[in-house]
């Protein structure tokens, strides 16, 4: 058997399994790997670590592959954390890989030694530092066919400095299966329980577009002619927004949610977690004498539901296993399609239901929007119509820096469609540097930037909870944002009037250029946090 060195095997069965594209920031630790790159292979920098991992994710969201990441050293476990928790509760299949310092003085705890398995390990599938250099590729190889099984997520391998000139052997690529099927027996109880149901209802999940199950998903909807609603604080939008059977959101407090399905008696939460919240409102999940059924690909959501029976598989299959077997329902009393509300007029200063019912009147039929922006994330539910498949993505766990990297990435990915980043002025800086890459990348994404000047999502918190505004750091005064575009090369400009909005849109989206748009906005912040039937409330830092 032939014998090459760490770093040949490595780049070998990246090859041989399609991760010929790297996101990262490189360090002296990973210099060694870096060096002399094939040229097969594509190297996509990140000016910080969050932002190098944040387009890793959106690039292996858009393209549903495994994406692998380079990051440094120790700065990995804290600079590029949050990006990596990202991927854990969006199920996104990274393999993150750092640098450690050269094994031979790690005893002596040199300058930039390494804990970061330790660190990461609560966000990731696998945590892992081979204990011998000629293990690497191996690791790697493992990592990926781990981040690829249900429920996908990110790994992470610590890779000392010195590993990569050391002899090994090949690794030959593999193929593993990643699908599980949920049990027949389990959905047959599903399929009872829908056949006798007089009023059913869908919940629909991330978990859905996670297994390809779009249209799987609404033939189901269509065959019950159930009503259908998105999960709580979506990270994905996963049926159609237009569609006559979709209700809209359901809201993150337990009393307020089982209101709004008080009308069925059963209800089948389909990819996500039963359920997830975020105000407290006591309450029960749904009320007393309702049938809830959970089928998810994720056994710690299934093991963490509060109520109801849970079945673990592939959503899409389950999806598809129920319809084939099901009663078709024809019910007269299901609502029409749903109508747009009527568009607010033009005023200054700029409304967030005017900036964005004007997007959705001049926005490509197969746009993408990564968005942060908790402050008019009610405005954006009401007056953005997407109808496609993987259209919508949000940041997933409440920490800000998801939405421009991801965006970045995202475009990469589908370079067919355009990609539109709607941001508050306070969460575009948290990961600001990805306008560097979009530019150097040659990505076209739109950003739109709100700037209302504040933290207003907090504002309102402090209303809904009755905390008061007597708070320091909630205003954001001074910040630029066209310059601070300009001078990482990008196209700005800044919109103040409501006759500038539209032209502005369509001249970005004319271009195939990345640009922002920052766009001038009342101040205030969402009173009541969402807690409407309407709307869903905005996410928090």
């Amino acid at each position: 058997m032939s014998v090459s060195t760490v770093r040949e095997t490595t780049y070998e069965i990246l090859r041989d399994l399609g991760l010929n594209i790297i996101f990262g920031n490189p360090g002296s630790t990973e210099l060694p790997f870096l060096r002399d790159m094939p040229s097969d292979f594509r190297y996509v920098l990140g000016l910080h670590e969050r932002v190098a991992a944040g387009m890793a994710l959106g690039y292996s969201l858009g393209s549903r592959k495994p994406v692998f990441v380079n990051l440094h050293s120790i700065a990995s476990t804290g600079n590029g954390l949050s990006a990596i928790q990202d991927a854990w509760y969006m199920h996104a299949p990274l393999v993150v890989t750092a640098g450690q310092q050269d094994r031979r003085q790690l005893l002596a705890e040199p300058f930039l030694a390494s804990r970061a398995v330790e660190t990461v390990r609560p966000y990731v599938k696998w945590a892992y530092e081979p204990l011998r250099a000629e293990d690497v590729p191996g690791a790697v190889a493992r990592g990926i066919y781990l981040a690829m099984q249900l429920p996908q997520g990110p790994v992470f391998i610590s890779i000392p400095m010195d590993d990569w000139t050391h002899e090994c052997k090949p690794v030959p690529a593999r193929k593993v299966s990643d699908s599980v099927l949920a049990d027949p027996k389990a959905l047959d109880e599903v399929v009872r329980a829908l056949d006798s149901s007089r009023n059913p209802a869908l919940v629909a999940g991330s978990q859905i577009e996670e297994d390809d199950g779009w249209h799987a998903m609404l033939a189901l909807a269509e065959h019950l002619n159930a009503s259908v609603y998105q999960d709580p604080i979506p990270a994905r939008w996963t049926f159609p927004r237009g569609h006559r059977l979709f209700r809209g959101g359901l809201l993150p407090a337990q009393q307020p949610l089982a209101d709004q399905l008080a009308s069925h008696d059963v209800v089948v939460v389909l990819g996500a977690r039963v359920f997830l919240y975020y105000a407290h409102v006591p309450g029960n999940p749904v009320k007393p004498g309702t049938r809830l059924f959970q089928i998810t690909n994720d056994p710690q959501a299934a093991a963490s539901a509060l109520a109801g029976d849970s079945i673990v598989g592939n959503v899409a299959q389950a999806a598809a296993y129920i319809r084939d077997h099901a009663k078709a329902r024809h019910r007269s009393s299901v609502g029409e399609k749903p109508t747009v509300p009527p568009g607010p007029g033009p005023q200054h200063p700029i409304t967030t239901a005017y900036l964005f019912s004007v997007l959705n009147k001049v926005i490509p039929r197969n746009a993408v929007i990564a968005e942060e922006c908790p402050s008019s994330k009610g405005d954006l539910d009401r007056y953005l119509i997407l109808d496609e498949p993987r259209s919508f993505y949000s940041v997933p766990n409440g920490v800000l820096g998801f939405g421009l990297p991801a965006a970045v990435g995202l475009q990469l990915a589908v370079p067919e469609r355009r990609v539109i980043c709607p941001i508050g002025d306070g969460s575009v800086q948290y990961s600001v540097q990805a306008l560097w890459s979009a530019v150097q990348n040659h990505a076209p994404v739109v950003v739109i930037v709100i700037r209302n000047s504040d933290y207003s999502a907090l504002k309102g918190f402090c209303d809904f909870t009755q905390v008061g505004r007597n708070v320091p750091g909630m205003d954001l005064p001074g910040i630029d944002m066209v310059k601070i575009a300009q001078g990482y090369g990008m196209s700005a400009r800044e919109v103040d009037r409501a006759t500038e909005l539209e032209p502005a849109l369509q001249a970005a989206f004319a271009a195939n250029a990345p640009c922002l748009i920052s766009v001038n906005v009342a101040k205030g912040g969402q009173k009541t946090m969402g807690m409407d039937q309407s709307v869903n409330p905005p996410r928090y830092r």
